[in-house]
């Protein structure tokens, strides 16, 4: 029998894992459009895809596509809104659901 716990669990990875894999492919997908001189990605969109849960993705797509790393809101920002990400999970976790 699953509890209400599980559920949300459950979400919450899959949310996770989604926005961070769409994350991580707007960075690659704004590196070749910025190779090529095309539209781009605004950078307030990358921003906010970290913001809302692809703070890993857009590390990775960073290291990765060797993009946006010389920027100091991205190369300062991503690491912290992660690091706030995981503050804020834990506070989460601990207040309401541990037992």
């Amino acid at each position: 029998m699953e509890t209400p716990l599980n559920n949300i669990t459950v979400i919450a990875i899959a949310y996770l894992v989604i926005i961070n894999l769409v994350t991580f492919f707007l960075y690659g997908i704004d590196k070749r459009k910025a190779k090529r001189s095309k539209w781009r990605v605004p950078e307030s969109t990358l921003i906010w895809m970290a913001i809302l849960g692809g703070s890993i993705g857009a590390w990775l797509g960073m290291k990765a596509w060797h993009h946006k790393t010389l920027h100091a809101k991205f190369r300062y920002g991503i690491p912290l809104i992660f690091i706030t990400q995981i503050a804020l999970a834990a506070f989460v976790y601990i207040r309401f659901f541990r037992q």
